[in-house]
């Protein structure tokens, strides 16, 4: 049987990770694997998980089982949290997943077994994984323009000109806010003019959002989200608390679906805790955990909002630090939109030679499209990148 198999096609991320750890080079900068540093290139514990941890571990009584569909607290904190009061709760079925990879997968399984001519739209580009596991599970993909590498920001006229071939019953991927891999968002008219489109179609919107607190804060982060799930009829939304929590090994993600007619979600939820069942039986709960406690508990919050707001706004002066330093040593403000984007991710909209050049000069590692990982930098090594950049050649 095993020699059958034929080897699989390496991950792209992984293997410059591979190649990043062989580099020898002291001055390397890695700006391709998707975690968050701080300026020390460290990915820290926040203090608030690190206080519910130690708090957790005097509380916890038993090893058991959680539901199906995880713990309800963790499910009211993350409805809360990626919600707010824009839905009622009673229109919410959702399920504890690991990760939000594991709630991406979750969700495709649900809409092809609602609709098993299903069809997927997603962005061009989008987080790779999104592609990988919609092949692997046999699902006609779609793809609809989303980036403008001559402006590196959103081709909003291309999006919606490919996006009005939607048919009813497609399910159409958005990200949330901060686009991996562009960090380039749609504007609150333009996510209304998405919603008019999916609405008059008969389209489904299934909402990615990895980066919540990242872009321009935990409310405003979630407002697209929210406006979509407020006015269409029915919404999939995959979440994650790896980032804005911190706890990446924990593999800690939700997967909710929304439905304006609250008569769907007991069914929604019965095919949620089936599909659990069918996949890993149960979700784990130590993350899940964590992340209840620090949302319900105040002082908890409090701290966590406040060590969010400075990773937010430290990537924010990442960002202008290096938009300011590309201008000075262009002469032109044409990498301005560095400092527009948003959340963890950029992509420059440069060659796939340059960030060659980038990585074999300069042992300066991205993606081949160009995506950059702007939490991997810190203030002395933005003149480093800006000035490597200059000299590629972009």
């Amino acid at each position: 049987m095993l020699g059958a198999l034929t080897e699989q096609p390496a991950d792209k991320i992984l293997a410059l990770m591979q190649a990043f750890r062989a580099d020898p080079r002291e001055d390397k900068i890695d700006l391709g694997v998707g975690v968050y540093k701080d300026a020390k290139g460290h990915t820290p514990i926040m203090r608030a998980v690190k206080a519910a941890e130690q708090q957790w571990w005097q509380d916890e009584t038993t090893k058991s089982y959680v539901a199906l569909a995880g713990d309800p607290g963790f499910t009211e904190a993350m409805r809360n949290l990626l919600l707010g009061d824009a839905v009622a709760a009673d229109t919410v079925a959702a399920a504890a997943t690991p990760g939000g990879t594991g709630a991406v997968r979750l969700a495709f399984e649900l809409a092809r077994m609602a609709n098993p001519g299903l069809r997927v739209w997603v962005s061009d580009p989008t987080w790779p994984n999104h592609v990988s596991i919609l092949k692997y599970l046999g699902i006609d993909t779609q793809t609809y323009r989303y980036f403008d590498d001559a402006t590196c920001g959103v081709d909003f006229d291309g999006m919606m000109a490919d996006l009005a071939a939607i048919r009813p019953g497609d399910l159409v991927l958005l990200h949330g806010c901060c686009h991996n891999p562009t960090g380039a968002n749609l504007k609150m008219a333009e996510w209304q003019a998405v919603i008019d489109l999916l609405n008059r179609t008969g389209a489904v919107p299934m909402i990615d959002i990895a980066y919540q607190g990242f872009g321009d804060g935990l409310d405003e982060d979630a407002a697209a989200t929210r406006l979509v799930a407020a006015i269409c009829p029915e919404t999939l939304i995959a979440g994650s608390c790896s980032k804005n929590f911190g706890i990446y090994r924990e593999r800690t993600g939700i997967l909710m679906a929304v439905a304006q007619d609250t008569g769907l979600r007991a069914v929604a939820q019965d095919n949620l805790n089936s599909l659990n069942r069918l996949t890993y039986s149960f979700p784990p709960d130590h993350g899940a955990r964590l992340v209840t406690m620090v949302l319900q508990d105040e002082a908890l919050r409090a701290d966590w909002q406040a060590e969010l707001e400075e990773v937010r706004t430290g990537m924010l002066a990442l960002r202008q630090q290096l938009a300011d330093e590309l201008r000075r040593l262009s002469g032109s403000d044409r990498f301005g939109f560095l400092a527009q984007h948003r959340g963890m991710f950029s992509r420059l909209g440069v060659s796939p030679e340059i960030v060659e050049r980038l990585r074999a000069d300069h042992g300066i590692y991205m993606i081949g499209d160009s995506r950059m990982n702007i939490a991997g930098l810190n203030r002395e090594t933005v003149p480093i990148l800006a000035r490597a950049i200059i000299d590629a050649g972009a």
